[in-house]
């Protein structure tokens, strides 16, 4: 205490100097509007743009979140979208059980092979979920592959990179058809094959999912033809597809749950029988 005292009184012309500017400043300030408004301009200078960078890094930590609340979104959009014939019109109902005839689950991939001949993606959802074997699944850019195995949390997917994936895929534009395969080479291209050779194609022509399929909604984007080849066995075209899709880089994805896969699958599995 005495030191501080002791302070006081040996600095006492300096501190009632700096007493009396602060009381000079003060009434200048209150006295004159332009004064007053740059001190409270510099003043919100200042405040805002510590409350920008504070806002800054609470959006940085809140980006998971974000994200996943865009996939659940984007899910529900496209379950809209799939379950619509005419866009002019409201999706259906089924109005028994009151749910879409396709609906979609959001998952996270949690490990993706692209490397090798026969790739799989694994993601964080499973049968717990209603995921099961043979569901599409594909994100904002396009297809991405089948489920094919579940546990309870789990799923491992066939991705289209893989040499033992087959997906019925169809030109945009003329509605003709072929089957969607990798001959293992390059991660961007996939291949469609036994496309007849009246089909009218070129380079720049898109590449859908067709309608033959009960894994995936007719339409869904795969990729635009990159190099058109002839098979001189079959004289059917084999088309190099470039992806929309990279491959290499995968998040949030899509699972279709189709309601009545399993109706037609047991369909089409008793007309075998018969036969």
């Amino acid at each position: 205490m005495q030191q501080i005292f002791n302070f006081i009184l040996k600095n006492s012309n300096r501190l009632l100097f700096l007493l009396l500017l602060v009381i000079s400043l003060s009434l200048t300030i209150q006295s004159h509007s332009y004064h007053k408004s740059k001190i409270i301009s510099s003043a919100n200078f200042f405040t805002g743009g510590i409350y920008e960078k504070i806002n800054n890094v609470d959006e940085y930590f809140g980006l998971r979140e974000k994200n996943n609340e865009l996939a659940l979104e984007n899910a529900r959009l496209k379950s809209i979208l799939f379950n619509q014939k005419d866009t002019t019109k409201l999706p259906k109902i089924d109005s028994i059980k009151g749910v879409k005839k396709v609906d979609i689950i959001v998952s996270k991939v949690i490990h993706n092979s692209y490397s090798i001949q026969e790739n799989f993606i694994t993601i964080n959802n499973g049968a717990a979920s209603g995921i099961k074997p043979n569901m599409g699944v594909i994100n904002s850019a396009g297809i991405v592959g089948i489920v094919d195995k579940t546990s309870k949390n789990y799923a491992t997917i066939i991705s289209v990179l893989n040499v033992n994936s087959k997906i019925n895929a169809k030109i945009k534009k003329s509605n003709h058809f072929g089957s969607l395969v990798w001959n293992g080479k390059s991660t961007g291209f996939v291949q469609l094959i036994d496309v007849p050779r009246l089909a009218g194609v070129r380079k720049g022509d898109t590449i859908v999912t067709g309608g033959q399929s009960i894994v995936f909604p007719e339409n869904i984007g795969i990729g635009t033809i990159e190099n058109v080849y002839t098979d001189e066995e079959t004289n059917y075209y084999t088309l190099n597809i470039k992806l929309f899709n990279d491959m290499t880089n995968l998040g949030h994805v899509y699972i279709i749950k189709n309601k009545d896969a399993e109706e037609i699958i047991n369909l089409e599995n008793q007309n075998k029988k018969d036969e």
